[in-house]
């Protein structure tokens, strides 16, 4: 599976992003697909998971603000980010994890918001 992110950008406070991550390969129907991020000097952080089932959850930070989809006939998961805050900027990495235990990282998107 390899995994193909884009979508990231320099915004103003305030403003939105689409970030789109599609996967290829051997993908099977019963997996997880997530958003992690990495601002400079910190952990990579959880944004946002969905399963196959469409089930979300959101780190607390970006509840209200951020939604989570996916498209399976795509093999695709989409972040949009609304109301943007300086402390969004990060890469942002999609991930990828099936019931064989494989776990796949996307290369990383920059996402710059600007004060």
């Amino acid at each position: 599976v390899q995994l193909q992110a884009c979508g990231g950008g320099l915004v103003q406070a305030g403003g939105s992003l689409r970030l789109s991550c599609a996967a290829s390969g051997s993908v099977f129907s019963i997996n997880v697909m997530c958003w992690y991020r990495q601002a400079p000097g910190k952990q990579r952080e959880l944004v946002s998971r969905i399963n196959s089932g469409a089930v979300t959850t959101y780190a607390t930070s970006v509840k209200g603000r951020f939604t989570i989809s996916r498209d399976n006939a795509k093999n695709s998961v989409y972040l949009q980010m609304n109301s943007l805050k300086p402390e969004d900027t990060a890469v942002h990495y999609c991930y990828y994890s099936d019931l064989s235990g494989l776990e796949v990282w996307g290369q990383g998107t920059q996402v710059t918001v600007s004060s």
